[in-house]
C-alpha cells in the first residue's frame, strides 16, 4: 500500500520501463497471433495492459485521453502505436497525479467496478494488474518465437551474459 505519491510514481516509472521493454519487442505481426482460442491474442493482451492506465485512472478523476484502437477489433493498429499509447497513457498519469493530488488524496474513495476503493488501493491493483498481465504476456510472446527479455532477472537467452548455462 501507498503511503505517498512519490512511492507509487517511483515504482510505477520502474514497472512501467519494463512493461515499454516488452511490449517495444513486438511485432505487428505478433499482436495477431493466437495461441489458443481461450486466450487473448498478443495484440488484445498488450492492448489491455497499455489501455488500462487510461479506464482505471479515468474512474479516479483523472484524465488519461486514449485514441488507439483495439487490435482485436481493428487489424490496421501496430506496435508502435501501442507502444505510443502506453508512453503517453503514463506520461499522462504521472502529469495528471503532480497536478491534482496530494498525498492526503490516496486516502480519498471512488466507486471502482462497484466497489468503495481508496486511491491507494487503486494505484496498488493498477501496477498489480499490469505486472499480472506482463507475465501473461512473456508466455505469450515465447509460444510466439519471440524472444522474451529478463525483467525480475535474467530470461534464458540472456543467461549466457552472466556466465550461466542455460537450464534444461
Amino acid at each position: 500500500m501507498y503511503h505517498t505519491l512519490k512511492e507509487f510514481t517511483d515504482e510505477y516509472k520502474m514497472e512501467s520501463q519494463s512493461t515499454l521493454k516488452l511490449l517495444k519487442l513486438l511485432t505487428t505481426e505478433s499482436l495477431y497471433k493466437t495461441v489458443d482460442g481461450k486466450v487473448r491474442s498478443i495484440g488484445r493482451l498488450s492492448y489491455h495492459i497499455a489501455h488500462t492506465v487510461s479506464e482505471m485512472m479515468e474512474k479516479t478523476g483523472l484524465s488519461i485521453p486514449w485514441n488507439t484502437k483495439n487490435p482485436a477489433e481493428d487489424q490496421s493498429v501496430t506496435t508502435e502505436q501501442i507502444v505510443k499509447a502506453y508512453e503517453d497513457a503514463v506520461a499522462t498519469l504521472f502529469s495528471e497525479i503532480e497536478s491534482k493530488w496530494t498525498d492526503a488524496t490516496l486516502q480519498e474513495k471512488r466507486n471502482m467496478y462497484g466497489q468503495d476503493w481508496t486511491i491507494a488501493t487503486t494505484l496498488s491493483i493498477l501496477l498489480k494488474h499490469e505486472v499480472h498481465h506482463r507475465g501473461q504476456l512473456t508466455v505469450l510472446m515465447r509460444l510466439a518465437g519471440l524472444v522474451v527479455p529478463g525483467v525480475y532477472g535474467p530470461a534464458a537467452e540472456e543467461w549466457a551474459m552472466y556466465g550461466m548455462a542455460m537450464e534444461e
